[in-house]
């Protein structure tokens, strides 16, 4: 497994306040005039965010780089597509019961993270449609890619989908490698506790070597058996399959050999069919027996089976719905590729923050804007820290007028050269055959005399 570093960077514990209560507001009343439209270009409550802009929560992707380090220090192009994968899987595992929206970038907002073993570097290079360009860089790897979020509402549901390709670049090899995300889904936003989960195929592709890693991440569906679950396989350039991927995008990922996994399967096959065989004869006792009962159980046993057919999901005392053990998670001569870490103990009173997402509005002793920190980075906004304060009208009001600013901004966006990105430039990506925003090179320069505050 690739080992997390002992030395992850923590300056709190905790935030200023802790998350304001949301039983007063219904999500009902502010969406149920906006069904079937995206939500990215509607506005919303201050209530219902958490204190962190959409930039800060693409740096989370970097909470396991350890991964890809561990990935690129592979001698074998299989070994460092699996652990590739483990990093897709686990850049999504901070989603897990985080149910407040982040604050949509403003044109031209930027944010930027530095710790021991990489740098990220992001900035929002358009409104409509938002897109948000990321572009991280190591000893190791280069991480990058643009994600246009599109956010809509089912009536039921809301969905949200990152369009966007992102790219691992592992330099030593001469491997590039590249994928799309899954899309996440809130339910229950009428009637109900909100949970999230994430289903869809990530289909990465090493486009040197030819590999590619298929993971599907399950929908729960009608049970609960699959929830959080993700499976899939490497393949060589020729379709032909080499190791299983699975686990839980909330807990882990393992792989194991074909030949365990084949093993494993025809196991199941058997336990399947003993139980088949078990249910017909029991079924068969028990229809003899329902013909005695018949008159004096009718009535129960009418009551009975209307329970049966009802599904309610395992919940823990949050009244959330978690998935059933991991016993049937463990195959024979499993590696283990990641596990995600625990949580503080006080993360549901803090937006149900990991520890990485709890340091990312730190202003740390060496940024003094705008020498050493950008103007225009997230940790400047006066909304972002009115909430994490506490302070819920000082929020709203700052909110509403970043809004107007923006609304002013473009207006004048479409005759103005100044108003563009500063950072990313449109260039043609030959793995996907279409314009990408790529990283100028420029920010870590600190050259920012020249970039006006936008907060």
């Amino acid at each position: 497994m690739a080992e997390s570093a002992d030395n992850e960077y923590i300056a709190r514990r905790e935030l200023p306040a802790p998350m304001l209560s949301r039983k007063k507001i219904s999500v009902w009343s502010v969406l149920k005039n906006c069904i079937g439209k995206d939500l990215s270009k509607i506005t919303m409550p201050v209530e219902l965010n958490e204190p962190l802009s959409f930039l800060q929560r693409i740096c989370e992707y970097m909470e396991y780089a350890n991964v890809l380090t561990y990935a690129a220090h592979q001698d074998n192009p299989v070994d460092r597509m699996k652990y590739v994968a483990a990093f897709a899987v686990s850049a999504l595992a901070s989603n897990l019961d985080r149910l407040g929206k982040p604050f949509n970038p403003i044109l031209g907002e930027t944010y930027e993270l530095q710790r021991e073993n990489y740098r990220i570097v992001c900035e929002q290079v358009s409104h409509h449609p938002p897109i948000s360009a990321f572009h991280a860089e190591s000893n190791d790897f280069n991480f990058y890619g643009s994600i246009n979020p599109k956010i809509k509402f089912s009536g039921k549901n809301v969905e949200i989908r990152p369009t966007g390709v992102v790219t691992v670049e592992f330099p030593k090899w001469n491997e590039t490698y590249t994928w799309s995300n899954v899309n996440c889904c809130v339910h229950n936003i009428i009637v109900g506790k909100l949970w999230i989960e994430q289903y869809g195929t990530i289909e990465i592709t090493n486009h040197a070597t030819g590999h590619v890693a298929t993971l599907t991440f399950k929908s729960s569906g009608l049970s609960d058996k699959d929830l959080y679950r993700v499976e899939g396989f490497v393949k060589d350039e020729n379709q032909q399959k080499l190791l299983f991927l699975y686990g839980k995008w909330t807990k882990f990922l393992k792989c194991c050999s074909m030949e365990d996994y084949e093993e494993h399967m025809q196991q199941e096959k058997k336990i399947e069919e003993e139980k088949h065989c078990n249910s017909t004869h029991n079924a068969a006792q028990g229809k003899m027996f329902s013909k005695l009962n018949s008159f004096k159980l009718d009535s129960f046993r009418s009551l009975s089976l209307q329970e049966d057919k009802e599904f309610t999901p395992n919940e823990t005392n949050d009244g959330l719905p978690r998935s059933d053990s991991d016993i049937s998670l463990n195959l024979p001569n499993s590696i283990l590729l990641w596990r995600c870490k625990p949580r503080p103990a006080n993360s549901s009173e803090y937006y149900h923050f990991t520890n990485f997402a709890l340091q990312l509005n730190v202003m740390e002793s060496n940024m003094k804007p705008p020498d050493t920190l950008c103007p225009t980075d997230a940790r400047l906004r006066p909304d972002i820290l009115c909430l994490e304060q506490g302070d819920l009208d000082g929020a709203s009001r700052e909110k509403a007028r970043l809004e107007k600013q923006q609304r002013d901004y473009r207006k004048q966006e479409k005759n103005s050269d100044e108003l563009g990105p500063r950072w990313f430039k449109k260039a043609y990506n030959p793995y996907t055959k279409s314009e990408a925003w790529i990283y100028n090179g420029n920010y870590w320069d600190r050259n920012y005399k020249n970039v006006n505050a936008i907060f």
